[in-house]
């Protein structure tokens, strides 16, 4: 009862407790404003744009970046240094720069040191070297924003891009100009040497840097993992598999000699030699390397290397050593999914048995191209896959198996390039079949001839009755219910374009606003073949005919005279019936 009323009373409202008693009241403060980026958490952002950029998907990063700001608002340094990263990889480097720009301004996210290094690498990949060197002057002069300190990464991450593009005068340029700041440590580092190694391999020129190892041992600097990988490299690329094998060597034995494990051959390195015995054809040599890397405890074999292997085993026609590697790899990407194959890899065993004609294996390689494959298959994959399944069952002798995939190609791609073995294959079914079966629909020209100038069948310009490009398309609208095409002649009557159907969307706009501009252009003596051509390999329907020469006595000058359009072409087409009926 007692103990009630103590509680009655301490809980009178007119009691407040002391800041001092033990048992504190919770005080309330407005709190301040975390700026969303603070906040929030954008790591599955950042790893978004990471994996895009994998696919090279640059529209879909700004698409979801700028998203991403309308719904959080500013973003960090390290998204933005992301997407920096996205426009170099994708090749768009305006796009980077006008990023960087607006990273810079005062309500911008701000740059560091990684932003600088990205950008000055995207410059030096598109040959923009002099706004790269200013950007670096401006560092070195403490007047580039958010103040960088210039450092020796910088001016590899930009000398490594000019070795990249080949650019061996810039970079041996960049190296004398920064020479202080990346000797500051000592003597000349290792990196530079490996840097210029690769520089020279990539600008065709392997022996040079072979030679740079003997300046490296008299300055006496120790070749590392990368340096001898660079040198065989440059071996392979001379054709010298000999002194390849040498180095190869010379680093196991350093590496025993010195128990050190970084001088060992890596991956990089057996994947190099195995790329040089496919070239060479030296299928021993290559299978002795191969099982030199299966029995290597420290050795993992990735995807690249198992892909390697099996593209020198095709070069060195060893259907069988392939197909043993292919089944390993399927096998092992079962418990690891990161070795499961490019679409590549189907391809290169499906041209292999395409040749032979063994139409199973390519049918069941294509079947599992689809659901066992990693990564996206494009369309160029897609029909191509088409293609040698075709070419499959042509070499197999089932011309009819061969001729239902053609029907299915044509249907899906509309069109099969003629100078791909898939075209060539398609002419060589089209003459095995004969005209009776033929799905391309043959015609024949038989009213012309194709050598002669397309100035014999053309129709004169004014029968085309074209168009002035100051009207309005409102007060000819009726004219295109009629046409698909229209010329369109300026205030001097010179055809400056042409108009279609298509693109005529705004009734009040003039038509030279949304002519297609140039005009395709023959002039008089241009065969009528080629104009054929023309029209059925860009899809163009009406071409202009021009007379080049001395006009009215004035210097020289063209002159639309004429035109030609697909409807004209297909008047002179004989369809397929009368052209049996001929033969």
């Amino acid at each position: 009862m007692y103990r009630i009323l103590a509680f009655s009373f301490l809980a009178t409202p007119h009691l407040i407790l002391p800041s001092s008693c033990s048992v504190p009241t919770r005080r309330r403060y407005p709190r301040r404003a975390i700026p969303s980026s603070r906040r929030l958490n954008l790591k599955p952002l950042t790893s978004r744009i990471v994996l895009l950029t994998r696919r090279r998907q640059l529209d879909q990063i700004v698409e979801e970046v700028e998203a991403a700001k309308k719904r959080y608002g500013r973003l960090n340094t390290i998204v933005m240094n992301s997407v920096l990263e996205a426009c170099v990889h994708c090749g768009d480097v305006d796009l980077a720069l006008r990023i960087f720009h607006e990273m810079s301004e005062p309500g911008g996210c701000g740059l560091d040191s990684v932003s600088y290094a990205t950008i000055l690498k995207g410059l030096g990949k598109a040959r923009r070297i002099d706004e790269a060197f200013q950007m670096i002057e401006s560092i070195e002069h403490g007047t580039a924003a958010g103040k960088p300190k210039l450092s020796s990464s910088l001016i590899y991450g930009l000398l490594d891009a000019l070795i990249n593009a080949g650019d061996l005068r810039r970079a041996n340029g960049l190296l004398a100009r920064y020479a202080t700041l990346l000797l500051e440590h000592g003597g000349p580092s290792i990196l530079i040497y490996n840097l210029l190694m690769k520089g020279y391999i990539t600008s065709g020129s392997p022996q040079a840097a072979v030679l740079l190892l003997d300046e490296m041992l008299r300055l006496g600097l120790e070749p590392d993992r990368s340096t001898y990988n660079t040198l065989i490299h440059a071996c392979i690329k001379c054709g010298d598999l000999d002194a390849a094998i040498k180095f190869f060597k010379e680093m196991k034995k350093k590496a025993e000699e010195y128990y050190d494990d970084y001088l060992q051959p890596d991956v990089i390195t057996y994947t190099t030699l195995v790329k040089g015995f496919g070239d060479a054809k030296d299928l021993s040599s290559l299978q002795e390397i191969f099982l030199e890397m299966k029995l290597c405890d420290n050795l993992f074999i990735d995807r690249t290397a198992f892909t390697a292997v099996l593209d020198a085993m095709l070069k060195c026609g060893s259907t069988s050593g392939a197909l043993c590697v292919f089944g390993e790899i399927l096998k092992r990407s079962g418990a690891n999914a990161v070795l499961r194959p490019k679409p590549h890899l189907y391809l290169s065993m499906m041209r292999a048995f395409a040749v032979q004609g063994d139409y199973g294996m390519v049918r069941n390689l294509y079947l599992r191209l689809w659901p066992d494959t990693s990564g996206t298959i494009s369309n160029l994959a897609q029909q191509e896959a088409d293609n040698l399944l075709m070419e499959a069952a042509l070499n197999a002798g089932q011309l009819d198996e061969a001729l239902g995939i053609l029907t299915s190609i044509v249907r899906r791609w509309k069109a099969i390039p003629w100078t791909t073995s898939g075209g060539m294959a398609a002419v060589r079914l089209e003459a095995l079949s004969g005209f009776s079966k033929s799905i391309l629909r043959p015609h024949l020209l038989s009213k012309v001839i194709p050598g002669e100038p397309i100035e014999s069948i053309m129709i004169r310009f004014e029968a085309t009755r074209p168009l002035l490009g100051t009207l309005q398309l409102k007060n000819v609208a009726m004219r295109f219910f009629k046409e698909q095409v229209v010329p369109i002649v300026d205030d001097w009557g010179s055809c400056i374009g042409l108009l279609h159907r298509e693109d005529c969307n705004n009734l009040d706009a003039p038509l030279v606003s949304m002519m297609r501009s140039p005009p395709p252009c023959v002039s008089t003596t241009t065969s009528i073949g080629r104009v054929v051509d023309l029209i059925l390999e860009k899809k163009h329907k009406m071409v202009i005919v021009v007379y080049c020469g001395k006009i009215c006595g004035s210097g020289y000058s063209s002159k639309a005279v004429g035109a030609f359009t697909r409807e004209q072409l297909y008047r002179l087409f004989e369809p397929e019936q009368k052209l049996l009926w001929w033969m």
